[in-house]
């Protein structure tokens, strides 16, 4: 059977692939995200498209170290008016962000990407829009208090899956791709390759 490798770090990805039966081993890549960011930023680039060099670059890394394995890169960014935003630093930084997006919608624009020797097999974009409800200062507060450091593992300082969702009104896009993984496009890609039943 043909080695797949998750090229990433995020504990709900690996979760995702595991929970659907799918047999991998994680390798982060070490890759200066910051760097790859500022690049196309200052060549006015969409956001998209360095969400698809991300999960490449990352993907590439580890694909160099493992002759004929299959690869996994992803990554997400959420992009609101314009606003590419990262992860919060702290506490202070996530309250910032999530002031800001309170009544707006945004997007999570992610790609998720497979390559085989360096070379790039697959790839699929997905944008998945969420708005936000105008909740009160107070409540935000209440969340933050909760929600705990693990609103600084992700880039909208929220988990959809658990308290995150109270601090929305509508949301349209697949559940897994809002959580970095666009699952079902890349199952089918897998079960072409024979790495998942048919």
């Amino acid at each position: 059977m043909t080695e797949l490798i998750l090229a990433s770090g995020s504990a709900i990805r690996a979760e995702l692939l595991r929970r659907a039966g799918v047999e991998f081993t994680v390798e982060t890549a070490a890759v200066d995200e910051a760097e790859i960011k500022a690049s196309f930023r200052a060549e006015r680039r969409p956001a998209i498209e360095c969400v698809v060099a991300l999960a490449e670059a990352k993907a590439a890394r580890v694909s160099r170290r493992h002759n004929g394995a299959l690869v996994i890169g992803a990554d997400q960014m959420l992009v609101c008016d314009g606003v590419w935003y990262d992860k919060p630093a702290d506490r202070a930084a996530a309250r910032e962000q999530l002031l800001a997006l309170r009544g707006k919608r945004h997007e999570l624009v992610g790609a998720v990407c497979v390559l085989c020797d360096g070379e790039r097999l697959w790839h699929v974009i997905e944008r998945p829009a969420l708005t936000m409800r105008r909740f009160s200062d107070g409540f935000l507060d209440d969340y933050l208090d909760a929600a705990g450091d693990a609103i600084l593992t992700s880039v909208g300082a929220y988990q959809l899956e658990g308290l995150g969702v109270q601090l929305f009104e509508k949301i349209d896009g697949v559940f897994f791709a809002i959580l970095g993984l666009p699952l079902l496009p890349l199952l089918a890609f897998l079960r072409g390759h024979g790495v998942v039943p048919q």
